[in-house]
């Protein structure tokens, strides 16, 4: 699922000149490969290995968008992301990681990036960001789940609480890993009746989806993490 926070009013932007900023050779050459494919009207790629260059390059070539990796040599945490949004308020920056944590990712948003995208995201997933991006919105992987922070741990309790004993075990068993014809079987129940549980479990849960749903049960320690 793609999520999509806001949508401006600004025209598209023409994505032509194009800034990795990652330290390993093999990912930054499947990346360029993957975006001369999507991006037809994509003119040049640079790339920079750490950040002082990345700032150099950013400062100097005027890219149309930046990808960066938040695990550079001479960065620690979010000091790379802020300070090249910074350097070019009016650039939108793509967090490309392999580090999904729910919470770095809301900390990346909270900063100014404009979408985060998991490493191994196939080529739909990256094209879905650059559109998405580029039409002023914020892309969000499809398993990402708002954390529950301390001051709405109870609310996610609460939702929980809100499910009947029938919905929390088939929520036990969808966090193991179950379909839905195999919980349909197991409680001796028609598999048109655990979709509709489903749903309804979603809909308490306020998610869009089962993997989202196994999420909120993770935090609230209800499921062992994916």
């Amino acid at each position: 699922m793609i999520r999509i926070d806001t949508i401006s009013d600004e025209p598209e932007i023409s994505i032509r000149k194009i800034l990795i900023v990652d330290d390993h050779p093999l990912f930054c050459d499947a990346l360029t490969m993957t975006l001369q494919i999507i991006l037809p009207q994509l003119e040049e790629v640079f790339r920079a290995n750490r950040l002082s260059s990345a700032l150099q390059l950013a400062e100097e070539l005027e890219p149309n968008i930046i990808l960066l990796d938040l695990n550079l040599p001479d960065v620690e945490g979010l000091s790379g992301l802020v300070k090249l949004l910074k350097l070019r308020p009016q650039t939108p920056v793509i967090v490309i990681s392999s580090v999904t944590d729910n919470r770095i990712i809301r900390s990346c948003m909270n900063s100014g990036a404009k979408g985060f995208v998991p490493k191994h995201s196939d080529k739909e997933t990256f094209e879905a960001a650059f559109n998405l991006v580029t039409a002023g919105g914020q892309f969000l992987p499809e398993n990402y789940v708002e954390p529950a922070a301390s001051s709405n741990i109870d609310d996610v309790a609460e939702r929980l609480r809100s499910l009947t004993n029938k919905q929390s075990h088939i929520l036990e068993l969808i966090c193991e890993g179950r379909m839905n014809k195999q919980i349909a079987f197991e409680l001796s129940i028609a598999e048109t009746t655990v979709k509709a549980h489903v749903t309804a479990i979603m809909r308490k849960l306020g998610v869009q989806s089962r993997t989202q749903a196994v999420l909120i049960a993770q935090q609230a320690g209800l499921s062992k993490p994916l």
